[in-house]
This record gives structure tokens, C-alpha cells and sequence, in this order.
């Protein structure tokens, strides 16, 4: 039976992630069986490695993530496995525009703000969100409906989730 860790071990063996774990690089993702909640973001880039926790924008003092686009069949190889050992899932926050074409596909709507003002019709699987990077300031400022609107009902959800 696979584990988290023997995931973790099998990415690294991986010969399309070998330059990586060269580097020293350890794949950088937490995941538990008894996760609720899934954040999937953009790929981590060297201030992440550095720092070794994923979303590390949260974390201050850590300075900017410095996230990628996500390597070439990267998601489609190791996402699924992972996914699968978190049976409880019950929804998953789709961060930027690389997780939500990768998930909603055919269902995102003609851009990144369209797609998460219709947050709803991807409910109650998915919540696609804004990466909350420093580069995203002028989108914060024309779309105040994302912190007056959409993040309350993304608190109410999560609330609702964890409170089970």
C-alpha cells in the first residue's frame, strides 16, 4: 500500500524529476488521509525550495514565492495518486490560472476573472481563486467584489467543511 512519504520518495526517483532531486529539492506538498481541503497552486520556484513550505506567501518573512508555471505532465502523472489517498476530501481551491486549466478545463469561463466570479458553478468541488501574489494588486483593486463577495463565501464553505 503507498503512503504519502513513499509518493514523496517514488517523485523524487522519478527520471523527469531527477534535476530536481539533484539539486536537493525534495517535492514540496503536504497531504494527510484525513484532509478536507485541497489548495492547488502554481509550481514552487526557488525561494520556495529554499524556504521548503508550500504556499509560502502566507508565511512572512519568507519574501516573494517566486512560483513557475508547473512542469509538463506533472500534475496529470503524480496529482490523481496523491488525490487518491485523501478519501475525505470535499473540496479543492483551485490558486491561478495553471490549476484552474488544468481542472475545470472546458468548463473555465473566457478568462481568470470570469472564472472566479463564477465560482459557484464549480461548487461544491472546486473554488477557483486568484493567486494572491504582490503582482496582483491592480486585479485586487478593480475586482473589490472578491474580497467584498467571493472571499465570505469561501470562508463560510471552509467553515462549514471543517466544522464536520
Amino acid at each position: 500500500m503507498k503512503t504519502i512519504e513513499s509518493v514523496r520518495k517514488s517523485i523524487m526517483e522519478d527520471p523527469d524529476n531527477i534535476e530536481y532531486t539533484k539539486k536537493g529539492w525534495e517535492p514540496i506538498f503536504m497531504a494527510s488521509p484525513k484532509s478536507k481541503l485541497l489548495i492547488i497552486g502554481q509550481a514552487p520556484g526557488i525561494k520556495t525550495q529554499e524556504a521548503g513550505l508550500p504556499l509560502d506567501f502566507y508565511f512572512p518573512g519568507k519574501g516573494k514565492s517566486g512560483d513557475l508555471p508547473p512542469r509538463k505532465d506533472f500534475a496529470a502523472k503524480w496529482h490523481p495518486l496523491i488525490i487518491s489517498m485523501m478519501p475525505h476530501l470535499e473540496l479543492t481551491l483551485l490558486v491561478g490560472s495553471y490549476a484552474q486549466k488544468f481542472y475545470l478545463k472546458d468548463r473555465m469561463k473566457a478568462n481568470l476573472t470570469d472564472t472566479v466570479k463564477a465560482y459557484r458553478d464549480y461548487l461544491p468541488d472546486y473554488f477557483p481563486l486568484v493567486h494572491p501574489s504582490p503582482l496582483n494588486v491592480r486585479w485586487f483593486k478593480n475586482n473589490p467584489d472578491f474580497e467584498e463577495d467571493i472571499v465570505p463565501q469561501l470562508k463560510l464553505r471552509v467553515e462549514e467543511i471543517l466544522s464536520k
